[in-house]
């Protein structure tokens, strides 16, 4: 007689009980973090704490510091940039490389399989591809210089605030698909409470409508305006009914804009070989189209805990780390997430070119978007 097998309902369980203990136990020290899931922490989401003054406290406190952080890397940058990001909250380069690099660059990127993933959310799925300098030295020296270089670097530094490491990935964004979701990144909305950045730069041109990155310029400063906002956000967001929102991306509607004082977002439709650099601390989004749309682009992301008081001592930044971070930090996402630690939300999408079958695998013998734009540069 075959003998049942053992119920693995206690273990489930158990794991289920460490993870949610650990949550509670590390909840109080995550306020010196850069944690800001208001549904997800107890303390975080304390309505009586944050009528207090804890979410307010945490923004004034992290905003000190990284003025402390980003004065000390200004001497990196030309005052011309230190003024329009204080202004405008990001930096734009047009014409970034000369035109036979760019040209180099983009026939190393389209004409080389990847190891891609891919995430969907809503209508518009993102395909990524994690970035190793290790990887890239000696068959595609175009991209690997461009990610060595020490002038992307210390813009993307002085934008976030801090003065570690930027992850740089391959993107292709297929956005406006039909879907009866709509895509979360089309609705304005702030990622955290503290500075950091992201770094676009296109590998085509970008048009008015096909989905062109937004920013509200400005929208990165904590005025009095912007806090009174923080602060009546805070003591709601723990039940908000938009998870996003109740995690700490709050989202922005026009009224609220306006009651901050805020313009109207910029789009940026741009040309082929522009750079942007956006402190995404501030109102941003992905510009909604009613058609499908491609977009394939360079991407970068610089995160740190915002309450370090130094801009160095970063591990990422030992030479074999910073070498394989792509790999590493894809690593780390699978380790944590069986424990509760982390999600991730992105899926083996197979070796192969960057946007190739995006579009046609969605929408059949009407997707050639993404093979013209490789054939024709525009």
């Amino acid at each position: 007689m075959a003998k049942a097998a053992p119920s693995r309902a206690p273990r489930t369980t158990l794991r289920s009980g460490l993870r949610s203990a650990l949550r509670t136990g590390l909840a109080p020290l995550a306020l010196l973090s850069g944690a800001k899931s208001f549904r997800d922490n107890p303390v975080i989401g304390s309505r009586r704490l944050n009528r207090l003054g804890l979410h307010v406290g945490r923004i004034r406190l992290a905003d000190a510091l990284t003025a402390q952080r980003r004065w000390r890397l200004g001497r990196r940058i030309p005052a011309a940039d230190r003024r329009h990001y204080a202004e405008q909250g990001y930096l734009i380069r047009e014409n970034l490389l000369p035109p036979e690099q760019f040209e180099a660059l983009r026939q190393e990127i389209y004409g080389s399989d990847w190891p891609r993933l891919e995430m969907r959310q809503g209508n518009a799925i993102t395909r990524r591809v994690a970035l190793d300098r290790a990887r890239l030295r000696g068959s595609h020296p175009q991209l690997e210089r461009l990610l060595a270089s020490r002038e992307i670097a210390n813009l993307i530094r002085y934008v976030a605030g801090t003065g570690a490491e930027p992850i740089f990935s391959l993107q292709a964004i297929l956005a406006g698909l039909p879907s009866e979701r709509p895509d979360p990144q089309a609705t304005l909305h702030a990622d955290t409470f503290h500075s950091l950045a992201k770094a676009w730069f296109f590998l085509h041109d970008v048009a008015e409508d096909e989905g062109p990155f937004a920013y509200v310029p400005g929208s990165q400063r904590m005025t009095p305006q912007r806090l009174a906002w923080e602060r009546r956000q805070s003591l709601e967001a723990a039940a908000h009914p938009i998870t996003y929102h109740a995690r700490g991306s709050f989202r922005v509607g026009p009224e609220d804009l306006a009651a901050m004082k805020l313009p109207p977002p910029r789009r940026f439709a741009v040309k082929a070989n522009t750079l942007v650099i956006a402190d995404t601390r501030g109102f941003h989004g992905r510009t909604a189209s009613d058609h499908p749309t491609c977009r394939v682009e360079l991407y970068a992301a610089l995160r740190r805990n915002p309450f370090l008081p130094w801009n160095g001592l970063d591990p990422l930044a030992l030479p074999w780390v910073r070498d394989h971070i792509g790999s590493l930090q894809l690593g780390v996402l699978e380790r944590l997430q069986p424990l509760g630690l982390a999600k991730m939300p992105w899926k083996p999408a197979g070796q192969g070119p960057i946007d190739a079958g995006l579009v046609e695998t969605e929408l059949g013998a009407a997707g050639s978007l993404g093979a013209g734009r490789r054939a024709a540069g525009r």
